[in-house]
């Protein structure tokens, strides 16, 4: 098994992946015609995007998502955790936490999508060696 994309339901596909591309620097996949479903190329694993208006005609009631009481994260890895958040903030993302060096040594900034989403912008994390 390999994990091939995560989707995310939204309202606007299109206005979703637009402000991806503008907030997170991430190139455009693909998106349908109808406007219904779309993917974000992020290396191995794509972000993907359904509108909640196809969820609904396949018979499933997507939750809202709440940046405040998250069940999950969507983490970009970056050098420049700062210039990455100013990015995402001009390009609307809210500010949930401001850039913050943590006891772990990772650099870790938080923001809010328009669509309620949690985002992390961090730097990438220094692991213990084996040896």
């Amino acid at each position: 098994m390999i994990l091939r994309y995560t989707i995310l339901y939204v309202e606007d596909v299109p206005a979703t992946l637009d402000f991806y591309e503008r907030a997170f620097a991430l190139s455009r996949g693909f998106l349908h015609d109808s406007g219904d479903y779309g993917e974000l190329a992020t290396g191995e694993t794509r972000l993907a995007f359904s509108s909640k208006a196809l969820m609904h005609r396949l018979g499933k009631t997507p939750g809202r998502a709440e940046p405040k009481a998250p069940v999950f994260e969507l983490a970009f890895e970056t050098d420049d955790v700062r210039a990455a958040l100013d990015r995402a903030l001009a390009a609307g993302a809210t500010l949930l936490q401001d850039v913050r060096e943590e006891d772990w040594g990772q650099t870790t900034a938080y923001v809010g999508d328009p669509n309620g989403y949690l985002v992390e912008i961090c730097s990438p994390v220094q692991l213990p060696s084996a040896g």
